[in-house]
């Protein structure tokens, strides 16, 4: 049962990764690429499943935090041109 899940998870990533690199905007490429990590997260934990070790559950909901970092710290920097802390400051 957690083969047929995995392979499909891995058809939705094939998917979400051809979204990533033909998306119109970069707020798509984005969110494509956010799909595709957090797809990762699930086929980690599916694989940990399959081969019976669950320990593989700690390093999905380590790739999830990195995932979610990564994909906040790109909007900002698409967003304000720098990752910098800019508030309160004038800005040109």
């Amino acid at each position: 049962m957690f083969a047929v899940a995995a392979v499909g998870i891995l058809v939705s990533m094939t998917l979400a990764l051809a979204r990533a690199f033909l998306g119109p905007t970069v707020y798509d490429r984005i969110l494509a690429a956010n799909t595709f990590g957090t797809k990762t997260v699930v086929l980690l934990a599916a694989i940990g499943f399959l081969t019976g070790r669950p320990d593989w559950i700690d390093l999905s909901l380590i790739y999830a935090l990195i995932n979610f970092i990564g994909t906040i710290a790109a909007l900002k920097l698409f967003e304000f041109g720098t990752l910098a802390h800019t508030r309160g400051r004038d800005r040109e």
